[in-house]
């Protein structure tokens, strides 16, 4: 948006560039790969679409606020990686 960036500049406010669609910068890609070892794991692995819905929902639910937290602390370092490897590939 234009005005946003107008008062952006205005109010010297400095952007960061961001990764287009960078899992380095999503907690939510850990997340995913978290749930999908989960399922990966259950015996019997789930069959069909209904059984895996089942299986997805269930291990979001065990998945801890102390994992969330993890994740939502992890950003600070995750932008700095970012920004160290200039946009780069981290190991996130």
């Amino acid at each position: 948006a234009k005005i946003v960036s107008k008062w952006r500049v205005r109010n010297r406010i400095s952007t960061l560039e961001w990764p287009a669609v960078s899992p380095d910068l999503s907690p939510t890609e850990n997340v995913w790969d978290l749930l999908d070892r989960k399922v990966r794991r259950r015996y019997p692995r789930p069959r069909n679409a209904d059984e895996l819905w089942a299986a997805l929902k269930e291990e979001w639910g065990n998945i801890t606020w102390k994992v969330c937290q993890k994740l939502t602390d992890s950003m600070k370092s995750r932008v700095e990686a970012c920004i160290k490897a200039r946009g780069g590939a981290t190991h996130y």
